[in-house]
């Protein structure tokens, strides 16, 4: 007895092929309709207010204690080597290049991701897209682009955020706690970050990660299925599609920025 038949792989493949392109037509109609969230700025003020306002607890707190593990950790490292004058290149390198853009895009899509396709899917759910579209209103102009704007700007202020806050929790585990110098700690800071290379790749990751995140939230939430169940099951599929194309992209992203 055959466990699958052509015709049954056909029908995956045609369907994923079409979700694919659902998800493309929908993402250039997200960027072309950029103007008009320009158009209505007060719309997409709220809605980062309502993603980085609120995430803005969670960042910091992990911010912070990261910033902790990374000093305790890279002292001991450091210390077999005779460098720990270098902990804190070593913790703003570490927070900058790959922690600080990757973590908050995790936790952005865990906090903000997840509210996202819960509301639009909710909307989905009780009709009101539909009540939109009857009345000749683009929900897509009218809901999704200013949350997608508002997710990609949203996205690089909170990974400065966690960068800043991680590197003031190294210092305060560097100098008060183990005993450093606070000037070797920043000077060695300051002559290994390099404001462009450094800074710039963190912002640029960010950005790319904020796109990547808010989309699949709004992804999900658009194209959930009008239940409970069918919004349940869009919610957890944005944490793990966002969280697995989060951590594919820096690998990409990384590969790129230091082989260029």
């Amino acid at each position: 007895m055959s466990w699958w038949r052509p015709s049954d792989v056909g029908f995956a493949v045609r369907s994923q092929l079409a979700d694919a392109g659902l998800a493309a037509r929908l993402f250039w109609r997200l960027i072309r309709l950029f103007p008009a969230a320009l158009q209505r700025p007060g719309l997409v003020r709220d809605q980062v207010h309502f993603l980085g306002n609120y995430s803005l607890a969670i960042i910091a707190v992990s911010g912070l204690f990261v910033g902790f593990v990374m000093a305790l950790q890279g002292f001991y490292t450091l210390q077999d080597f005779g460098s720990t004058e270098a902990l804190g290149q070593l913790v703003a390198l570490s927070l900058l290049r790959e922690l600080g853009p990757v973590i908050t895009a995790l936790l952005f899509a865990g906090r903000a991701g997840t509210s996202l396709t819960a509301e639009i899917g909710l909307m989905r759910a009780g009709e009101q897209l539909s009540a939109m579209e009857m009345m000749a209103v683009d929900p897509v102009r009218r809901i999704l682009v200013p949350r997608f704007w508002a997710g990609v700007i949203a996205m690089p202020v909170l990974a400065l955020v966690f960068n800043a806050v991680g590197v003031i929790g190294g210092w305060m585990v560097a100098v008060p706690m183990i005993g450093l110098d606070g000037g070797a700690f920043w000077s060695q800071m300051q002559g290994g970050v390099d404001i462009f290379s450094d800074l710039g790749n963190s912002v640029i990751k960010s950005l790319v990660f904020g796109f990547t995140v808010t989309f699949v939230a709004l992804l999900q939430g658009y194209t959930a299925k009008p239940t409970p169940e069918g919004v349940s099951r869009a919610t957890t599929r944005t944490v793990v599609m966002a969280s697995l194309a989060v951590l594919a992209l820096d690998f990409v992203l990384t590969a790129m920025m230091f082989s260029i």
